[in-house]
């Protein structure tokens, strides 16, 4: 008896003494459940539920994600402070850490000094001057979107745009990333194809995940159980990239295709490093990444907005693994295939439904046209208007609607407490339709995006791609691809809602 009633009070103990430490903080929640806390708000998805809570709690509130304190920050002054100016109290993102190779080594899911290390290295491989060579390798997959889309367009039948925007980032990702031509779809069945649906197969809500949530020490022993598809479909992409990885070694110098897998594959030789200031490509998008030649390491890193002069610099070893190679290829799956198509997709939507913005985009096209022959990444710059219209698409449909940081030691931001081992979630979807920062926020008005406009308003409501030194490091390749892809069809298509197209 003795020994069942303390089993019970262990339970008990367990299954709701983390849910005091908002409350302890002075920071509002709805009422978590034992284990679960209040995971089954988020059935439906984030957007919805960050509203509401806000609205009932404010602007900084929170709620428990199984056992895991989360701290929801909807004021842009904290946001500013949390991502750039104490960057170092926030380096990481949320991880649950059971991932297996490939993506174990991607960079998304590395934290601290590995994080720091990889991401100095791949940074100069997004520099504007890299992405010009991108360029011919877009290109070359925007000509086969045309050919696809001329055959819809000529059976004078309505079809379902997303999935050719799909087929041309799958088609983007494999000529990009692992230096593999594919066309999906003509050939949905490319082994590569097959492979990378599989993986975005994958659902969250799932009676394991439930159980890693609930009993977040078993998470470990995740990448031990018996996975055959997960095995399956990593081996695949590993050796995919491994053969090439041989192949390219093997090929003289001039003849090795110019690729982001090449690019990392010159890493292997090169000294070139940056420092840590320079990872925020958000604030940096117009600059070439600076580089050096330091091999040493400083401590003390200050990422406040201070004359660079000043600034304490720490640069990073230039090595890095096959495995490591493997991992940020496949990170173009994690990060380019969906946001890229999603975003191509909604903003042929909104011009579909506002024909005079899509006029006067053509007509900015046509223009370009009589100027150049074909987009690259210096000319596409020229594109004001387009430039206006992605980022209203973007607004209205962020690539993700919130990310996280892990707050690394008991700090205050503003004059609020956050506990070492809480996360901050940004909850990008509420901040892109808060009216008290963007008048009717459901409408579709690409004039927000004006250089006066954007001048006038807080950098930390819009956040598509994140913000400091951990905003998305693919950014500059993602807008070339989307703006490249836009200009050739606005060129030679009309894009027109039909029947079954959803209004509101």
């Amino acid at each position: 008896f003795q020994i069942s009633l303390l089993i019970m009070v262990f339970v008990q103990w367990y299954a709701t003494f983390p849910y005091s430490s908002l409350a302890q903080c002075g920071i509002r929640h709805p009422k978590p459940s034992p284990f679960f806390g209040n995971l089954f708000l988020f059935r439906q998805g984030f957007f919805g539920v960050h509203t509401d809570l806000i609205h009932k709690y404010g602007r900084v509130c929170g709620y428990y994600l199984g056992r895991r304190p989360v701290v929801v920050v909807a004021d842009p002054d904290m946001l500013r402070q949390i991502m750039v100016k104490d960057f170092s109290t926030f380096p990481n993102r949320m991880t649950i850490r059971a991932a297996t190779k490939p993506m174990s080594d991607c960079l998304l899911m590395l934290r601290n000094e590995h994080w720091k290390r990889v991401r100095s290295i791949l940074t100069p491989s997004f520099s504007a001057a890299k992405m010009k060579e991108m360029g011919p390798l877009i290109n070359t997959a925007t000509d086969t979107l045309l050919t696809n889309l001329n055959c819809h367009a000529e059976s004078g039948e309505s079809f379902d745009i997303h999935r050719c925007f799909g087929c041309f980032t799958m088609d983007v990702i494999a000529s990009v990333a692992f230096g593999t031509q594919v066309d999906s779809q003509k050939d949905p069945d490319d082994p590569f194809v097959h492979h990378a649906q599989k993986f975005f197969s994958f659902s969250f809500f799932t009676p394991i995940m439930f159980i890693f949530i609930a009993f977040p020490f078993l998470i470990p022993l995740a990448r031990f159980l018996p996975n055959k598809r997960r095995d399956e479909m990593n081996n695949f992409f590993i050796n995919c990239i491994q053969k090439i990885i041989r192949q390219r070694d093997e090929q003289p110098v001039e003849e090795r295709r110019r690729d982001f897998l090449q690019l990392m594959l010159e890493t292997r030789s090169s000294k070139e490093c940056v420092s840590l200031e320079h990872f925020d490509v958000v604030n940096h998008a117009d600059e070439l990444a600076p580089t050096h030649t330091h091999t040493n390491q400083q401590e003390n890193v200050d990422v406040s907005h201070e004359s660079p002069n000043r600034r304490s610099v720490q640069t990073q070893k230039r090595m890095m693994s096959d495995d490591e190679i493997v991992g940020q290829a496949f990170v173009f799956f994690l990060a380019g295939y969906e946001t890229s198509s999603n975003t191509l997709a909604f903003t042929c939507y909104l011009l579909a439904l506002h024909p005079e913005c899509q006029s006067k985009l053509q007509a900015e096209v046509d223009d370009f046209f009589t100027r150049y022959d074909s987009p690259d990444y210096t000319n596409v710059q020229e594109l004001k208007y387009l430039d206006m219209v992605i980022s209203e698409a973007l607004r209205l449909y962020p690539p993700g609607f919130r990310f996280a940081r892990e707050v690394d030691e008991d700090c205050m931001v503003n004059g609020q407490f956050l506990p070492k081992g809480a996360t901050l979630e940004i909850p990008a979807g509420y901040l892109h339709y808060d009216p008290e920062y963007w008048p009717e926020p459901e409408k579709f008005i690409p004039e927000r995006f004006t250089v006066e406009a954007k001048a006038s308003r807080h950098p930390f409501v819009y956040l598509p791609f994140g913000a400091g030194p951990r905003s998305c490091v693919g950014m500059r390749l993602a807008q070339l691809e989307i703006k490249m892809a836009l200009v050739h069809v606005f060129r030679k298509f009309n894009i027109v809602a039909c029947t079954d197209t959803k209004v509101g």
